[in-house]
């Protein structure tokens, strides 16, 4: 059996910087036609200098592949002239709560400061990206959250919002009360609960942040994907950190999913017999509510089994070792 999709995104992609941006661009360059990447640097992506020189950056390191970086400024309060200044070269501004995951030290801490900056970016049409969780309980902190995806949906409701990689049923509720507001999910969020992160022996290449959930709530995640809600837009979450960072004491948050994530979403719409909902999840939503015409892009697939591999460079991918039934076979460009 076989299947091809056009213009494949990726909604949400981290490809950090210096060797990592290295190894990582270019394995997700390979399969899509282009990708939102997150700004949360070392140094975070918060002007229009830092904006062009990390582009390029991936530019560079994506290498021939026919692959379009969406990029993202790191929230802080921008005045008018920055943000007409950068407005062409962004698909939107990521907000995220402070310390909440890797690199997010400088992120918002008054949510009653961000008003101003908010409504800049209503006026000019600027995407707002959240990364949606409080600093309570863990398994609380995405439902916690749901108030303030309420305040900014009805007090600025033009403004295009997107709800990053979503973990919870009840946060689904949004999407029907808010006609601004969509979501991405993981493939990761769509086969994982906490019982595989932390059931047995703790599994650190599956902890993230946001965390898995509970199966009530992957079942929720699952039948809006595989139902095909038109207001949800895969994003990977990819989210690299070498080896020794996971595998110890304080363990890094993210899951790696870059090289395999094209060919098992495949597989898990195929086992649903939903293949026809795929490419309106992997491309036609995103480019409706952003508004983006990626480049020419034809990935073909086929039904036949290939073995993940246990590392790429120093970091370990999402299945690694597992056998995933469908593959790249082709890519047209």
């Amino acid at each position: 059996m076989q299947f091809m999709i056009d213009a494949p995104l990726d909604m949400h992609l981290h490809l950090r910087e210096a060797e990592m941006l290295q190894l990582v661009a270019p394995l997700s360059a390979a399969h899509f036609a282009g990708a939102v990447v997150m700004p949360n640097l070392l140094s975070p992506v918060d002007s229009h200098q830092k904006l062009s020189a990390y582009r390029q950056a991936v530019v560079d390191a994506a290498g021939d592949d026919s692959f379009t970086p969406y990029m993202t400024l790191f929230f802080r309060p921008y005045t008018k002239t920055e943000l007409e200044t950068v407005r062409d070269h962004i698909i939107g501004i990521k907000l995220y709560p402070a310390g909440i995951t890797t690199q997010s030290e400088a992120g918002v801490a008054d949510f009653e400061a961000i008003g101003e900056t908010v409504a800049l970016m209503e006026e000019l049409q600027i995407p707002l990206l959240v990364h949606g969780e409080s600093n309570g309980f863990v398994m609380e902190r995405e439902r916690e959250f749901l108030a303030i995806y309420r305040w900014l949906a009805k007090s600025f409701p033009r403004l295009p919002i997107i709800m990053e990689h979503i973990t919870t049923a009840d946060t689904l509720d949004i999407l029907d009360e808010f006609p601004n507001v969509a979501a991405t999910v993981t493939l990761h969020h769509l086969m994982l609960t906490l019982d595989d992160v932390v059931g047995g022996l703790m599994q650190p290449h599956l902890f993230c942040k946001p965390i898995a959930k509970t199966p009530h709530d992957l079942q929720a995640l699952q039948t809006a994907v595989f139902s095909g809600h038109p207001r949800i837009l895969f994003g990977s979450d990819s989210a690299p950190h070498p080896t020794h960072a996971k595998e110890c004491c304080g363990c890094a948050a993210g899951v790696f999913s870059a090289p395999v994530a094209l060919p098992k979403l495949v597989e898990l719409f195929a086992a649903e017999d939903r293949l026809d909902m795929l490419a309106d999840f992997v491309t036609n939503n995103a480019q409706r509510f952003y508004g983006i015409s990626p480049g020419p892009k034809t990935v073909h697939l086929q039904s036949k089994a290939w073995t993940v591999p246990q590392a790429y460079g120093t970091v370990r991918p999402f299945l690694a070792g597992e056998k995933i039934q469908w593959q790249v076979t082709a890519i047209e460009k």
